[in-house]
């Protein structure tokens, strides 16, 4: 592998490395010992010229990705052994050969202790995302791996790194398969349908984040009238019909989410009369639903991506669960998540709590939703843990 680059850390500044967090700030460093480009590994010392970690450099507030806290060989066994780890990890779950569901996150970045990597699985295509200069270049070699470990279970690597690779970088990246093709694919998920386009859609092309809270949305619609806010491809309105819903209305600003929201309902019921979607702005569509629905989903995009929005986001999640609140009919349930990664499951609890108070409404929370196990947190890393949600009761 050659000698590395030392970054060495300023005095005191490895005690989160030490307690295993994968990141390292730019703030923390005081010396790089030789030139280095952005992806380039590098090893980390301490200010006492102790090794502590291995990672890939980048440019940014996060300057190192760790994948290792040994003074390990970054070869092709070493990236072998991680990613059968976490085939293995998907196989416990009981998601491989799973006749009811065959989309699933297979690699979770920290998660998995590949920091900037993310893998999903659909129906055999896997759609790989980097988020790393230091992933991105040797994505070939992570779908070689894959196909040797997965074998024909993979039929295609999709590469839809376009948009997450830093623009400081320099490096022009286009979306396209690495091996394989296959425009889009039809995904089971508790025996759903769903139509998947990878190309165009957002993330991976689709939010398998929400699989078990889709699941759970199915108990509460029977006979009910369901509002799904921000409703994207229309996951939790397929759920909610399958529920036995009344009346369900998939909401979305995008006229191609909620063209494609309406096919996969088309793909699961042949009489499709009990939804509707609308492209339209949430906030708009919300001012005149007064008593109208017994069930509310608010499942926004992030509002926050960074520390620096925190403030103005959580006045989003309290604006928008405001309105909620005021508007569901009495004895009405309310989805309501947050998926962004800086706003904390503390932070996201005041709001709503902030929300119920300022709507005067009575309100108790009978679950509290996290992201699937598809999509693990490292324990050291708490930050991994980005999806938050409240399913509430609004008594009167």
């Amino acid at each position: 592998m050659g000698t590395l680059t030392k970054i060495i850390l300023k005095k005191g500044k490895e005690q989160s490395i030490r307690r295993f967090h994968p990141w390292i700030f730019s703030g923390a460093i005081e010396e790089i010992t030789s030139p280095v480009e952005e992806g380039d590994l590098v090893e980390v010392y301490s200010h006492d010229q102790e090794f502590l970690a291995i990672g890939h450099c980048q440019v940014g507030t996060i300057a190192v990705r760790i994948l290792s806290f040994e003074p390990v060989e970054i070869n092709d066994d070493f990236w072998k052994q991680k990613i059968s780890a976490a085939c293995s990890l998907r196989q416990e779950l009981g998601l491989f050969l799973n006749a009811q569901t065959n989309v699933f996150r297979l690699i979770h970045g920290e998660g998995d202790g590949m920091p900037g990597l993310i893998v999903d699985f659909y129906n055999g295509t896997a759609v790989m995302q980097m988020h790393s200069i230091g992933m991105y270049l040797i994505r070939e070699k992570l779908a070689a791996l894959l196909k040797e470990i997965l074998g024909n279970r993979l039929l295609a690597v999709y590469d839809k790194s376009e948009g997450c690779i830093p623009e400081k970088s320099g490096i022009e990246v286009k979306n396209g398969f690495i091996s394989g093709s296959s425009p889009e694919t039809i995904v089971l998920e508790y025996g759903n349908k769903f139509k998947i386009n990878w190309e165009e859609g957002q993330k991976t092309g689709f939010f398998i984040d929400q699989r078990e809270n889709r699941r759970l949305l199915q108990q509460y619609t029977a006979d009910k009238t369901v509002l799904n806010m921000f409703g994207y491809t229309g996951g939790f309105s397929v759920y909610a019909m399958r529920g036995g819903a009344s009346l369900v209305h998939t909401v979305d600003v995008s006229e191609k989410a909620v063209e494609l929201a309406s096919e996969n309902v088309a793909l699961n019921f042949s009489d499709t009369s009990r939804h509707k979607a609308f492209a339209t702005d949430a906030f708009e569509f919300m001012r005149d639903i007064d008593n109208r629905y017994d069930v509310i989903i608010l499942d926004p995009p992030a509002f926050a991506k960074h520390n620096s929005a925190l403030h103005n986001a959580l006045q989003g999640y309290k604006r928008l669960n405001t309105i909620a609140f005021k508007k569901i009919k009495a004895g009405g349930i309310l989805f309501t998540f947050s998926c962004s990664q800086v706003v904390s499951r503390d932070d996201f609890r005041k709001i709503v709590f902030t929300a119920a108070a300022i709507s005067g409404r009575r309100v108790r929370i009978i679950h509290q939703l996290e992201q699937p196990a598809d999509h693990p947190v490292n324990i050291f890393h708490p930050e991994g843990e980005y999806l938050k949600g409240l399913v509430l009761y609004i008594e009167k």
